[in-house]
């Protein structure tokens, strides 16, 4: 049996573990592996007549190559946010050209991809990523082809799991660096505005912000008010001894009666880039309470450098369990771990639903704090 796999989207800490595991199984069992470069831009812009474009779009994933990139974060395979059900003209391949109408259409090129994926080859492939690149691989499970899931996402908010890789990672980093941030901060006797990532769900930064002790922390799910943030902080300020304040926020935070801060154009999934709303907040935190701010977003240092341990053994498991599943003749499933433990839920369950922060039992909306009003029976994680 002859397996691919793939990263598709940002890239965490945690994939290469999870290659090497797929890989690794795989070669136990005596099949072979294959890594597609570049997420699903790979399976779609290949030739397999070609030798170059082989070369450029693929490796394999021998003993030696795998050997110990574990260690490493990122991923060796790298990744793109390529959709290959909704192409961008201007992005298809010199063999589809011809599909083009122009403008700003979106062609579906599944009957391509699948094509190449049977022109090499390959039995079966497992994806890795997060909601838009499981959902793609959903897409191939649904056209018949055999496909296997492992959900990464720094969020941990791919619906279906209760966990993903790389999610502890990035709590650990931010963690890190906003204890860290407390230095220059208190020194200077200002407040700190901490930016990180966090698309939809909030949940990085109230897990980061309650594990750090800061003093208020802006999610997605819920809209502030800037002045009675202001007053608090201004409060938050004075009760300390320091003389200083912290406040994390999550990228797609917003002010009430405001928007996301979104910048650039959208990528194949819809999505443009976030970013902004920290140093919003930072200055306007200044013009209201005239303190002076220290203004950082963490960005990708969440995600940079080799994983954390726990995301190195979920994402062992999840890429061993992967080669698992299909070696008992299962197909179209995605890894997870519910209530503690490992297990396989049909690959389409992650949009089927959204997974975000629960207000009513982890987050107080008055004080725009972490508050956990019920630990037993709360996931690891808390949602």
């Amino acid at each position: 049996m002859r397996i691919a796999v793939l990263t598709g989207g940002g890239d965490v800490p945690g994939l290469n573990p999870c290659i090497k595991a797929i890989a690794g199984s795989a070669l136990d069992l005596g099949w072979t592996a294959v890594g597609f470069r570049r997420g699903w831009a790979g399976p779609l812009n290949i030739d397999p007549d070609n030798t170059e474009s082989r070369a450029e779009y693929t490796v394999e994933l021998t003993r030696t190559a795998i050997r110990d990139i574990d260690r490493q974060g990122g991923t060796i395979l790298h990744t793109s946010r390529t959709n290959p059900g909704k192409v961008a003209a201007k992005e298809l391949p010199p063999s589809l050209s011809g599909r083009a109408k122009g403008g700003d259409e979106r062609i579906d090129c599944t009957d391509k991809v699948i094509e190449n994926l049977k022109a090499l080859g390959i039995d079966a492939l497992v994806a890795i990523g997060g909601d838009d690149t499981l959902s793609y691989a959903a897409r191939l499970y649904q056209e018949g082809f055999t496909v296997m899931a492992c959900p990464k996402t720094m969020d941990n908010d791919v619906f279906g799991t209760d966990y993903c890789m790389g999610f502890g990672t990035a709590v650990s980093r931010s963690v890190e660096l906003i204890d860290a941030l407390r230095t220059p901060t208190a020194s200077h006797e200002r407040i700190a505005v901490v930016e990180l990532f966090g698309r939809n769900s909030g949940e990085t930064a109230l897990i980061s912000g309650f594990l750090a002790g800061a003093d208020r922390v802006l999610i997605s799910e819920v809209p502030f008010e800037i002045d009675r943030l202001a007053e608090l902080v201004m409060q938050d300020k004075a009760d300390n001894p320091a003389g200083y304040a912290v406040v994390v926020v999550s990228e797609g935070a917003t002010m009430a009666g405001g928007e996301t801060i979104e910048r650039g154009e959208a990528d194949a999934y819809g999505h443009r880039k976030l970013g902004g709303i920290g140093q919003l907040v930072g200055e306007e935190l200044k013009r209201k309470t005239g303190q002076g701010i220290v203004n950082q977003s963490l960005a990708y240092l969440m995600r940079a450098g080799a994983p954390a341990a726990l995301d190195r053994m979920v994402a062992s498991a999840y890429g061993t369990m992967a080669i698992q599943l299909l070696d008992g003749g299962a197909s179209g499933l995605m890894t997870a771990i519910r209530d503690g433990n490992y297990t396989a839920v049909p690959v389409d369950t992650c949009i089927k639903g959204e997974k975000r922060v629960d207000v009513a039992e982890l987050y107080d909306t008055e004080t725009y704090r972490p508050v956990i009003r019920q630990v037993r029976d709360k996931p690891m994680f808390l949602y």
